[in-house]
């Protein structure tokens, strides 16, 4: 069973927009023949199959009785560009594997497991494209953006809002790789998700002077990017000093850039996370307080604009109980840990009670073709993912 799920996540990786690599975006034409085969093992599982008409493809395993409440399972088929085999796949794959584990034996509810079209946010800039159909919140100024692809796909956007999730859904799990280096750094093969951190994501514009590079004396200068470089500084130091805290400097962009000038404005991004919102809105205003107080002793000015402030999202402390147990009973070490990446899971927790189980990710390496997952530790995905099973079995009989 281990053997397939890995084999089946390298397969589908086969199915990409670009040869040689794995790239594949919102219902681009390679998700065709991944829906081919993700259809073909839920029907053999024992799923009756649909793709709604936001291009998410959903098996749905019945249930014992009628009126049954239903768990989803679920992660994303699309990717980032030149991606690897198991980000988002692995967990609808293992989704698949769970009711195959089941042998057609019926539970007191019923499993939806749901690959959804889009998560990585790669054609339009905008993510969760899928998650945010199934909880209902596909907004008016989006749809005419993404309507042409749903049409080229053989779908109906004017039947987008059939997507939502029907009031009987008692909850969600998401499998996914841990994107990161703690569970191998702490040599554990799983991690149970207690919270997804909230982002800051702004632009901050340090403006100065250009001149001549030769002739302007060192006390004479207003150089833009030497107070930003400062200032960079400062971020790594603040969020060191502040913990569960991340923050990241990703892009710089100097003007005039050329070699022989001094950059009169540079603008830099800021991205901060943690799990605890007003300790990360603590730490930008610090931050920005910092940005100021060094523009002012350069004689530079500063501004900032705010491009992202996504609020912290708890996992339910229930099904996070229940996954710590189910982690516990297989003989494994239960190691609680926030997400630092945002997932599929902190978009459905709008709706229903939702929990994630992270799996090692070798090297910490994701979004790079070399990114890969253990054996064994599928294997115990796949262990803990029974339990689980089998705990809201009891809970529901």
């Amino acid at each position: 069973m281990t053997k397939g799920v890995i084999e089946r996540c390298r397969l589908l990786a086969e199915f990409s927009e670009e040869p040689g690599f794995t790239t594949r975006t919102f219902l681009s034409q390679p998700m065709h023949h991944v829906h081919e085969h993700v259809r073909s093992w839920m029907e053999q599982a024992g799923m009756t199959v649909a793709i709604d008409h936001v291009g998410n493809i959903r098996g749905v395993y019945p249930a014992d009785r009628s009126n049954a409440p239903r768990l989803f399972i679920g992660s994303h088929l699309d990717t980032v560009p030149r991606a690897g085999a198991f980000d988002g796949i692995l967990g609808v794959v293992l989704g698949i594997a769970l009711v195959e584990s089941l042998e057609r034996r019926r539970l007191p509810f019923a499993i939806e497991v749901i690959g959804f079209s889009e998560e990585e946010g790669v054609r339009y800039g905008v993510p969760f494209i899928g998650s945010r159909a199934l909880i209902g919140d596909i907004d008016e100024e989006l749809l005419p953006r993404i309507g042409p692809a749903i049409t080229a796909f053989g779908l109906d956007a004017s039947r987008i809002g059939e997507a939502r999730a029907r009031d009987n859904a008692f909850g969600y799990l998401e499998f996914h790789i841990e994107q990161g280096p703690v569970l191998e750094s702490l040599g554990l093969p799983l991690g149970v998700v207690d919270a997804i951190s909230g982002q800051s994501r702004l632009d901050v514009v340090f403006e100065g002077q250009a001149n001549h590079a030769g002739t302007t004396p060192m006390n004479l200068r207003r150089d833009a990017l030497a107070g930003a470089a400062e200032w960079i500084s400062t971020v790594e130091r603040e969020a060191r000093a502040t913990p569960g805290a991340v923050a990241t400097v990703g892009r710089i962009a100097a003007l005039p850039g050329a070699g022989n000038v001094i950059p009169g404005s540079v603008t830099t991004s800021l991205d901060v996370r943690h799990t605890e919102d007003a300790v990360r809105h603590a730490l930008v205003a610090r931050l920005l307080r910092c940005a100021g107080q060094i523009s002012s002793a350069r004689c530079l000015r500063v501004s900032s604009e705010q491009r992202l402030d996504q609020p912290a999202v708890a996992m339910d402390s229930g099904l996070v109980q229940t996954l710590e147990r189910a982690v516990q009973s297989t003989g494994f070490p239960v190691h609680r840990m926030p997400s630092g990446a945002g997932h599929d899971a902190m978009i459905v927790a709008r709706r229903m009670p939702a929990a994630m189980l992270f799996v090692r990710s070798p090297g910490g390496i994701s979004h790079h073709p070399d990114e890969t997952v253990l054996a064994e530790d599928v294997e115990a995905a796949l262990e803990v993912g029974m339990r689980f099973i089998e705990a809201l079995e009891q809970r529901h009989g």
